[in-house]
């Protein structure tokens, strides 16, 4: 196995977006927000903001940013929505819009988004469509935030009729990954991001998979050159699938691995605090392990490393027991129908030939998902 190779951690660490002249840096560190300000200004057209979060953000990180910002000399403000998936809203976008454009907000000016996934969705997507465009800064506060996310240009809300249905690609100009925020964070928002985290061993990476059998306790409890280079190898993975494939064409949709059927459990909730999208991600990447096993392509022993690194960490690996959801094979399928990357009328899922090498589908049957389905199910 890999040994942790950081020790200790290093004070920042860089990893740049290769996108010509959209190109831009992420950077990876304790305390960064503390420092803001003065990592931005340089980039900013004009020095006036304004800064986006959620009522649980706010409370623990708002007044750092904000002291870095006026030390740095840049005007602020700051917009304030609840917490939740229930933000990430066609009704909240509306709310935001219309109090940029009250404040004046000019395209010169910019947006940051401090917080996680909601925060940085929502803001990409009021970012592209505020005036045709003003930048805007990802300060990503929660693991699944820092390691996906905030990195690669999706930007959207959520539609009656499905998760991330209404959006753009839009980069941000920076990326600030505070490690320190995700002290604050209780344990099952770090398995949530956790599993982002292995997603990227598992479409592209075996050593980075290793490394995580070995060290992911540590990432989990806090090992502050555990969770740099967690962060630092993951969003690395990502820079280079976006750079290569930014709009999803080809190889970005690697990065699905466990969405197509994890998007499906979450709809089937409404979107609830029964199941946060890292859960129903981890579970759907042992869906679609375990489907590539039924299909004669990954080998079993494989599938069930993956399922054992799961639960040795504490993510789940079934569907739960959930009040009032009545989980059913053809709702799940029927959920997968309406996710965004159906092709051809097909079903796109992201398969497994062995840990470390995914690849792209929409050739399977709908008979063997269902069946797949109805196993995970016990149905």
């Amino acid at each position: 196995m890999t040994s942790l190779p950081l020790e200790p951690a290093p004070a920042l660490s860089s990893v740049q977006v290769a996108l010509g002249s959209r190109s831009y840096d992420i950077l990876i560190g304790a305390d960064v927000i503390d420092s803001a300000g003065s990592v931005i200004r340089d980039i900013l057209k004009n020095p006036r903001v304004a800064i986006i979060t959620d009522d649980n953000v706010a409370k623990l990180h708002l007044k750092r940013l904000q002291a870095s910002l006026t030390d740095a000399g840049i005007e602020h403000s700051a917009i304030i929505f609840p917490a939740g998936e229930s933000s990430k809203s066609i009704a909240t976008y509306g709310d935001l819009m219309n109090r940029l454009l009250d404040s004046r907000l000019q395209r010169d000016e910019a947006l940051i988004a401090l917080g996680g996934g909601v925060i940085g969705d929502l803001t990409g997507f009021a970012a592209a469509t505020l005036r045709r465009g003003v930048d805007f800064i990802q300060i990503p506060t929660t693991l699944l935030s820092q390691v996906d996310s905030s990195v690669g240009g999706k930007t959207g809300i959520n539609a009656p009729q499905g998760k991330n249905l209404i959006g753009a690609f839009y980069q941000p100009r920076m990326v600030l990954a505070d490690i320190s925020t995700l002290d604050t964070l209780p344990q099952r928002e770090l398995l949530a991001g956790y599993a982002e985290v292995v997603k990227y061993g598992l479409l592209g990476d075996y050593q980075f998979f290793e490394w995580l059998e070995t060290n992911g306790k540590k990432v989990i409890d806090g090992d502050a050159a555990a969770r740099i280079y967690a962060v630092e190898q993951s969003v690395k993975a990502k820079a280079r699938i976006v750079a290569e494939d930014e709009r999803e064409g080809g190889i970005r949709a690697l990065l699905n691995l466990g969405h197509t059927f994890g998007h499906a459990l979450e709809a089937e909730t409404g979107y609830g605090a029964h199941l946060n999208h890292g859960e129903a991600v981890a579970i759907g990447m042992i869906m679609a392990t375990e489907l590539s096993v039924r299909l004669g392509i990954l080998e079993s022993q494989d599938s069930g490393r993956i399922r054992a690194h799961f639960k040795s960490v504490g993510l789940p690996v079934a569907v739960p027991e959930i009040a009032g959801v009545n989980w059913t094979a053809e709702n799940l399928l029927a959920h997968m129908r309406q996710d965004k990357k159906i092709s051809g009328g097909k079903i796109t899922l992201i398969l497994l030939n062995a840990i470390g090498d995914a690849f792209s589908t929409n050739n399977i049957d709908e008979p063997d998902i269902l069946s797949l389905l109805k196993q995970e199910l016990q149905e």
